[in-house]
C-alpha cells in the first residue's frame, strides 16, 4: 500500500501503509527497501534535508485486519497511535514525536514549513476563518487586484 512518493537525497522514499514502514525504492531490484517501522497506517510524508516527518493513523475499526501491519505491531510489541514521527533519513532513528489522544485518530498529510517562524492553525469551525481566507472572485467585487 504505497503513499505519499517523494523524490529527495536521490532517492525515490515511500509509506507502505500496509507495514507501517518508511523506505525507499530500489530501482535495481525493483523492490521497497524498509528503513524505519512506525506504529501506525502510515500517511503523509514530508521532507527536509536528512529529516522526514511521517503522519501516523489508528485503525478506524480495532485491528488493521488483513494487513501485515498487524503482524509488524505485534513483532514489535506496540499498539497504534496517532501522531507525528520525525525520522532520521541517515540512520532511521526517531528524533522527535507528537501523539494525538482524543478525537483525532487519522491524518492525512503533513508538511514542513521551512523558513516560517510563527505558524498558525486556524480551525474550520471558528470566527477567524472568515477573514484569513480569502477568494479571487471576493477580492474582485472589492475591487483588490489579485
Amino acid at each position: 500500500m504505497p503513499h505519499s512518493p517523494r523524490w529527495a537525497n536521490g532517492k525515490l522514499w515511500v509509506l507502505n501503509a500496509g507495514t507501517g514502514h518508511l523506505g525507499w525504492v530500489d530501482f535495481t531490484t525493483k523492490s521497497f527497501v524498509p528503513h524505519t517501522f512506525l506504529p501506525g497506517f502510515v500517511r503523509g510524508l514530508s521532507i527536509f534535508g536528512n529529516t522526514a516527518a511521517v503522519g501516523l493513523s489508528k485503525p478506524r475499526n480495532q485491528r488493521f485486519e488483513g494487513l501485515q501491519l498487524d503482524a509488524e505491531l505485534t513483532q514489535h510489541d506496540v499498539e497504534p497511535w496517532c501522531g507525528v514521527q520525525i525520522i532520521s533519513l541517515t540512520n532511521g532513528d526517531v528524533l522527535h514525536w507528537i501523539r494525538f489522544e482524543g478525537d483525532i485518530t487519522e491524518i492525512f498529510d503533513l508538511c514542513f514549513l521551512p523558513n516560517v517562524r510563527n505558524p498558525m492553525m486556524v480551525g474550520l469551525r471558528t470566527p477567524e476563518i472568515r477573514e484569513l481566507i480569502t477568494f479571487e472572485t471576493e477580492l474582485q467585487a472589492e475591487g483588490v487586484t489579485p
